[in-house]
């Protein structure tokens, strides 16, 4: 039996990276999966490639700084299924990379906007549906970056992401005893567009992939999988854990 057999998930920042790797993944392993993502060409793509592999998936384009995206997503799997089993809280930005004290308000609020307010309200909206039914899963994509290593110019980041990591424990220590589990990813560097544009040139990537204990960076696909097991009921009584997927970064530095 495929290990999200049925399972109704909801995957945020899927167009690209972990997100994509995920909705594939979670597509393969039996779920209906409903992606959301800002970029509609890449959704687009997204769905087809699912559908043409015999998977069921949806797509749900716009910003999730709007609380309406996380709605509309919401809306479609309880009138098509009438629950949501799974939310992988994905999405998120780099935002300003500057010294701390050159960060703008706009910069700041942006970031923190979309990284930890945004993740919030998704997770308000789905909390409230799940529970009804009385179970789900919640998962959030956090970082090792301002957890267990400060990196110069990602102040905003860091704050956000870090955010996230208490929001978890929170609402793992809230709604544990009302059958809903949340969970919290921390990779390490990570080989997509939003880490190639963290290290942008060839210097700065091969340092910070010395810094991991396997000095490399990790393909998506190795997030998605961690990813996979912290949804699935392999993962049943894990809750407010933060899941390191960080091929040692935070033990070993350089």
């Amino acid at each position: 039996m495929k290990r999200l057999e049925n399972k109704i998930v909801i995957i945020t920042g899927a167009s690209s990276g972990i997100g994509r790797e995920s909705a594939l993944l979670f597509a393969h392993e039996g779920a209906v999966v409903i992606n959301v993502a800002r970029r509609a060409e890449r959704l687009q793509e997204l769905e087809q490639h699912i559908k043409a592999n015999g998977n069921h998936c949806f797509s749900v384009v716009g910003d999730l700084c709007d609380p309406s995206t996380m709605q509309r997503a919401l809306d479609l799997a309880l009138q098509h299924f009438g629950r949501i089993d799974i939310a992988f809280n994905n999405a998120g930005i780099l935002g300003a990379l500057k010294p701390t004290h050159q960060i703008s308000q706009n910069e700041w609020e942006n970031t923190l906007d979309t990284n930890l307010s945004a993740n919030f309200y998704a997770a308000q909206m789905q909390l409230n549906a799940m529970l009804k039914q009385k179970n789900g899963c919640i998962l959030f994509t956090s970082t090792f970056v301002g957890h267990r290593i400060g990196f110069p110019n990602m102040a905003a980041y860091a704050a956000s992401k870090a955010g996230l990591i208490g929001l978890t424990q929170v609402i793992a220590a809230e709604y544990g005893r009302l059958g809903i589990r949340c969970n919290c990813l921390i990779p390490g560097g990570t080989d997509t567009e939003m880490g190639r544009a963290a290290v942008d040139n060839e210097q700065a990537y091969q340092h910070i992939q010395s810094l991991h204990a396997l000095k490399r960076m990790a393909q998506p696909q190795e997030i998605a999988q961690a990813a996979l097991f912290a949804v699935s009921d392999e993962s049943s009584f894990m809750t407010g854990s933060t899941l390191y997927v960080d091929g040692g970064i935070s033990v070993v530095r350089g």
